[in-house]
């Protein structure tokens, strides 16, 4: 039964992400000045913006864009957590404090303070947001591999692969990621849900996706102005993120489940 919910939980945001990127109901960038603020209807379905353009096509274009950036997130960020942590749970040493050190470093500021830092020098848009959420989700990935890394170096399976001549990389990437990945799976999938809710902050504070291309977060900032005449916008807008998140939440708490049940 979680396998099945958790296929389907993926499949709709798969779905969403191709809509979103390759299929709009209407061009999400078509302005027509003399629709705006039209409410729900048969022709657009969850009315239109301040500028004419229709909502739902928005949404699925903002939508795709933050699954896209999330997704791109969390395997840039797990890459390179990957690497730290298996070289630091692997070889210890001088180099594991140096590099622990720096996680704890980064750690140490406010996620979001810190990417709006990145953001700063880096100029704002929708790749640059991706490298500075990656760099925040690296730590979290390098300590989790750092911990497994350094439990399963020292079990019978590791031993055998040393007697039988497997070099130390082999150990690593063909051994051990492969047994510790379960237990990455739902730190993987709340990164997905905190890259959601930290690329629409970061949009909703003019930093993140830039126009005329959607994005949840600016949407939701735009349709603070029209909250009395148009309130199916911010109402749509935030629904769009919630449905995210949840999805995500949901998403983990299946997969820590069955990490839970794989680990013991």
């Amino acid at each position: 039964m979680k396998i099945k919910k958790i296929l389907l939980i993926i499949i709709v945001l798969i779905l969403v992400l191709v809509a979103g990127n390759f299929f709009t109901p209407y061009n999400p960038n078509e302005m027509k000045v003399e629709q705006r603020l039209q409410s729900p209807s048969y022709a657009h379905i969850l009315g239109t913006d301040n500028l004419g353009r229709d909502i739902f096509s928005r949404i699925l274009q903002g939508a795709g864009a933050t699954l896209l950036i999330a997704i791109c997130t969390v395997a840039l960020g797990l890459s390179v957590g990957l690497v730290i942590g298996g070289i630091t749970g692997y070889f210890g040493g001088i180099l594991d404090e140096l590099l622990m050190r720096i996680n704890d470093s980064i750690l140490a500021f406010p996620n979001i303070l810190l990417a709006l830092v990145i953001i700063a020098i880096i100029g704002p848009g929708k790749y640059n947001i991706i490298i500075a959420l990656s760099i925040i989700f690296i730590p979290s990935f390098a300590y989790i591999t750092r911990t497994e890394v350094a439990r399963q170096k020292n079990t019978d399976y590791v031993r055998n692969a040393r007697l039988m001549g497997a070099s130390n990389a082999r150990i690593l990437f063909v051994h051990i990621f492969p047994n510790i990945l379960p237990v990455l799976l739902s730190t993987m999938t709340i990164s997905f849900n905190n890259a959601v809710l930290a690329e629409a902050s970061m949009s909703f504070l003019g930093v993140g996706v830039q126009p005329p291309d959607p994005s949840l977060g600016r949407m939701l900032s735009e349709s603070q102005s029209f909250l009395s005449r148009a309130p199916w916008y911010a109402l749509s807008t935030g629904c769009a993120i919630i449905v995210l998140i949840l999805s995500f939440t949901i998403l983990s708490n299946e997969l820590k489940g069955s990490a839970d049940a794989y680990s013991k």
